[in-house]
């Protein structure tokens, strides 16, 4: 398979009186065509430098960006356009024109490529049914809802037949209900066309959700990266630990316990036939076709020692608060 997105020794520096700044610093990063993959990192940690590297908004200091093997990175102002007609934007705030209907909204990429009317309007309307807004081409911004309004920004960026769509917090401006549905439609969209999607996002939920696999930035590094179900898998790393939150309990609980296995049941039991242990609090989901799940556990303190021996030879990764191993 084609690769989507190839970044390669990606750097970027900002050179400034007081000392250079470095917002990118080496990233290797392969998005195979049709996936879905999530790019997370605290503000400052160089996700916004990364979107405008690869959509030439930006030019790197070094290294390579590669879109459908094409060098965006390399591009002369003559190709810059015809490249970027490959990339779609979907961005938090969607800049809708307001004195124009979701149609003309829409259409506007299109009349600026010079494509016929006729065609535009076909196109336009291929784009409302696959976005779910058949029918409401006549309307204007402000008649639509903050979802409604995302799902013309995702129609726009899909408009010239993109081979990447990025999408920079696309649902942080929504409720979660709209959240849903709106990666939902992301999701659609990808299985019914097979572009490519690059999600930046600071929530976790966003990419539980969505996304196929993960990279995790932390200073302008990928200090993180895989399929989701890999990463889950890692026990006790910071991406696992923050894909499969616990629920806050009112009890400090020194004892974490987690897994990943076909059947939870089996957990469970192992658990119960322990003595001293009990569950206090816990999270299970299916991520990326793997059960997985990270429990808190109140263990008796005279059993301790022998409960947490017993865990660990039933499976489970346990961590526990630093100097309670043995008290």
């Amino acid at each position: 398979m084609t690769d989507g997105i190839v970044l390669t020794g990606l750097r970027k520096v900002y050179p400034l009186r007081g000392g250079d700044v470095v917002a990118l610093d080496g990233i290797d990063l392969r998005v195979p065509r049709g996936a879905i993959h999530g790019i997370v990192g605290e503000s400052g940690a160089g996700k916004s430098t990364l979107v405008r590297c690869v959509t030439a908004l930006e030019r790197p200091t070094s290294g390579t960006v590669l879109v459908d093997g094409e060098a965006v990175d390399a591009a002369g102002e003559r190709d810059l356009r015809r490249v970027r007609r490959r990339i779609g934007m979907v961005f938090q705030q969607v800049n809708l024109f307001d004195a124009r209907t979701a149609a003309e909204n829409i259409a506007y990429p299109l009349r600026i490529a010079k494509v016929p009317a006729a065609r535009r309007r076909e196109r336009v309307a291929e784009l409302l049914d696959l976005v779910g807004l058949a029918g409401r081409g006549g309307s204007y911004p402000a008649q639509l809802s903050g979802g409604q309004k995302q799902r013309v920004g995702i129609a726009r960026a899909l408009a010239a037949d993109p081979s990447v769509l990025l999408c920079d917090e696309p649902t942080s401006a929504l409720d979660a209900a709209t959240t849903r549905q709106i990666l939902a439609l992301i999701r659609d969209v990808r299985d019914r066309v097979g572009v490519t999607v690059l999600i930046i996002t600071h929530e976790m939920s966003v990419v539980r959700e969505v996304c196929d696999s993960v990279s995790l930035l932390d200073r302008g590094r990928i200090v993180e990266h895989g399929p989701i179900g890999e990463v889950v898998g890692r026990h006790g790393t910071r991406l696992a630990r923050e894909l499969i939150p616990l629920p806050v309990t009112a009890d400090s609980t020194t004892v974490e316990a987690a897994f990943a296995v076909e059947h939870t049941g089996e957990v469970f039991r192992a658990i119960g036939g322990i003595d001293g242990v009990a569950v206090a609090a816990g999270t299970v989901e299916t991520l990326g076709g793997v059960r997985v799940g990270r429990l808190r556990l109140d263990v008796a303190p005279d059993r301790r020692a022998a409960a947490l021996a017993a865990l660990r030879q039933a499976g489970l990764h346990v961590t526990v608060a630093p100097g309670e191993e043995a008290a």
